[in-house]
């Protein structure tokens, strides 16, 4: 029997595109999420501002925080990120890309997905119970840690963007960093350019510049 959920005004019908790294998991949620009027399926190709993006991913690494940062932060949507596993570490980092509904894949039935997007759509948080405390709590030590002084970009860093900065700073260069955090170099130098970029900042000496001033190391 099909749960009862709440449901939004038609008019006010949510445009969804789902991102997922192969054919068939993303067959599996269009085939879950049709049957909801509130839920309009779009391309990924054919998103517009304040529309949700639900994303469906084993794990979170440097590749999803790049996604959820592009979806949330360049396109202008609300994310839903749908995952099997999770480090304390990387909740933090998902919630510095502006995310705050998450599903756990093994509760992910039609009913809880459409619960996530609504929130989502809404502005509002949807957690897993427990991620809430977690997630709370490190909400609370991001606010008071991570003053954002004047003239300075208010983007705030990832867990990763930092442990990166840290030891950039102490002097090591990139493979240096790649090694004492287990990192290709790729990664590395994909985290200070994304940086660099995200921050509108010059080069390398600058962001770490920008992170020492904005008390994040």
């Amino acid at each position: 029997m099909q749960q009862t959920v709440e449901s939004i005004p038609t008019t006010e019908r949510v445009q969804l595109s789902v991102h997922t790294s192969d054919p068939i998991s993303r067959a599996g949620v269009l085939t879950q999420l049709r049957q909801y009027p509130e839920i309009e399926l779009v391309d990924t190709a054919q998103q517009d501002r304040g529309q949700v993006a639900l994303l469906v991913v084993g794990s979170v690494d440097e590749t999803t925080l790049l996604k959820l940062r592009s979806l949330v932060h360049v396109k202008g949507v609300r994310a839903v990120l749908v995952v099997d596993r999770m480090r304390e570490a990387d909740l933090f980092d998902v919630a510095g890309c502006g995310v705050t509904s998450i599903v756990w894949r093994r509760d992910a039935t039609p009913a809880r997905l459409l619960r996530a997007i609504l929130a989502a759509h809404r502005g509002d948080g949807d957690l897993p119970a427990d991620l809430l405390g977690t997630f709370l709590t490190r909400m609370g030590q991001l606010k008071s840690s991570a003053p954002d002084p004047a003239g300075l970009p208010t983007m705030g860093l990832t867990s990763r963007e930092v442990e990166v900065l840290q030891l950039a700073a102490e002097g090591h260069d990139t493979g240096q960093i790649a090694d004492r955090l287990a990192y290709s170099e790729r990664t590395v130098k994909n985290v200070l350019q994304n940086l660099t970029s995200r921050l509108q900042l010059r080069n390398r000496t600058h962001v770490v510049a920008y992170a020492v001033r904005a008390g994040y190391i």
